[in-house]
Order: C-alpha cells, then structure tokens, then sequence
C-alpha cells in the first residue's frame, strides 16, 4: 500500500483520469479509485469496520476532543470507512453523511454500508449548501470531500468554515482531512484559525501527504495533558485505532503552539 497511500490524495495527470468513480476488486480488498493512479477509500473484506487508511485512523481522534458526539455529520461519503466504523464503535450516535456524487453514494451496497434509517442516512447534495441549512448542532462533522482535482474550493472558503463553526455545538469540533501538496493548504488553515478563533491544531495523518487539522468549539483549549491520556486510556478497549498514539500526536502538535487559544463571545 505504500505507493497507493502517498498519492492518496494526489491529482493525476489528465490522461490518467476516468471522470467516474470505480472499483478495485482483490481477494483482500475493495478500493474505490477516480483514476488510475490514486487510491480514494479502501476496505478490508475481512473486517469491514477496520479503518485500514491512516488518515481515516487519524480523524477518529476527534473522540479526544469530543468523547461522546450525539449528531455526527460527514461530508464526503468515499468508500464509507468513516460511516462502518462509527456505525459500528458508536452506535448511539445519529450519523448524516453528505455526497455530491450520485455515482459515489450508487456504490454504498458494494462497501457494505448500511440503508438508511431512524439514526444513519446518505444525502446527495452539495456539502457547501448543506452546510448552509438550518439543522440540530452537530457535535462532530468530518469533512473528506475530495474529487477528481482535489479538494473543492467551496469547501475550504472562509464562509464554509464560518457556517461550520456555527453549525457545531458547544464541545463540537470540525475534522478536516487535507491534502499536504496542495499549494493553498496555508490559506486553508490560517481560514480555519479565523473561523475558530485559533482553536485548531494539525497532526500527521501516519500517510505521506495527508495531514489532518481538528477545528474545535471547547471551553478549554488545548485541552490537558492529561486529560488527553485519561481519555485515550479509557476508550481503548472499545475503539480499536491507537487512539493512544493519537493523543500522543495530539500532544506534540500542541506543545508546538505554545500558547492558548482566545475563546469566542
């Protein structure tokens, strides 16, 4: 998997591209491609809850920060990896993911997710617009919105990440996955450190050219120390995705920026 998880999220060349999602079938995996080159979501047909992508691994952190989210929101279905594993790890959490892509969500059968019901739906929109509608306060809202030239630029605007911050309850924190050769990823971060007050840290996401930035609504920030330990410590044995090695990332990136953020009004 290793050339596969370096370009994770590279664009390919135009002679490479499909312009359709599809998959790769082997005796071990499923891995849902846009072109030929690049990997977008894989699952292990062994076990299809593991979250076999480091940056998938790594946005699972956000239950450091928020250890008991109620709603959780996604934009950008993917292969799923997200959804299997918090339907399966938090099953009491109401879960709304969001896919531009009919083509996308015409797989969900294929990567086993399961139909919608009272707690768990697939929405085709645009995550920009619905981001924008009014809607209960959402605890986590993962965003991996990734397409065929990368991140779209209506989902990494200043006034996306604002209606984000709003959309969040108190606690609640923004999960973005972020492409490390993207030329704007600067811009992207100063934007989310605007839109939330600074409370925005980024870490590896264990793939080269991944990076994962949490965008959070805490009372406290940066959380303890050892309240990072103390969780990670007690979620274990039900989260299987080394949240330990998480937190001690968390911790890292943390010491790194050396001071507090302010808190909003």
């Amino acid at each position: 998997m290793a050339d596969d998880t370096y370009s994770l999220r590279q664009p390919a060349p135009p002679e490479q591209l499909t312009g359709k999602p599809y998959l790769k079938d082997d005796e071990e995996e499923l891995a849902l491609h846009f072109d030929f080159r690049t990997v977008q979501s894989t699952m292990s047909k062994a076990d299809p809850t593991a979250l076999t992508l480091g940056y998938t691994r790594s946005m699972m952190g956000f239950l450091l920060l928020q250890p008991e989210p109620r709603r959780i929101a996604m934009i950008g279905l993917g292969g799923g990896s997200l959804v299997r594993y918090c339907r399966h790890h938090l099953p009491e959490a109401d879960f709304t993911a969001v896919e531009i892509d009919p083509a996308i969500i015409a797989l969900r059968e294929d990567f086993r997710l399961p139909p919608d019901g009272e707690h768990f739906r697939i929405l085709c929109a645009d995550g920009a617009d619905y981001i924008r509608q009014p809607m209960a306060p959402v605890d986590v809202l993962l965003l991996d919105g990734f397409g065929l030239e990368g991140q779209p630029r209506q989902l990494c605007s200043t006034a996306f990440y604002d209606y984000c911050y709003a959309r969040l309850a108190p606690g609640g924190v923004l999960v973005v996955n972020l492409w490390a050769g993207d030329e704007m990823l600067p811009i992207y971060l100063g934007r989310l450190r605007q839109c939330f007050d600074g409370q925005v840290v980024l870490i590896d996401a264990q793939e080269e050219g991944n990076h994962v930035a949490f965008a959070c609504k805490l009372a406290e920030f940066p959380p303890r120390r050892e309240l990072l330990k103390e969780r990670a410590a007690a979620l274990a044995p039900h989260q299987p995705v080394n949240l330990p090695d998480t937190a001690e990332r968390l911790r890292r990136a943390f010491a790194g920026q050396g001071r507090r953020a302010p808190r909003r009004p």
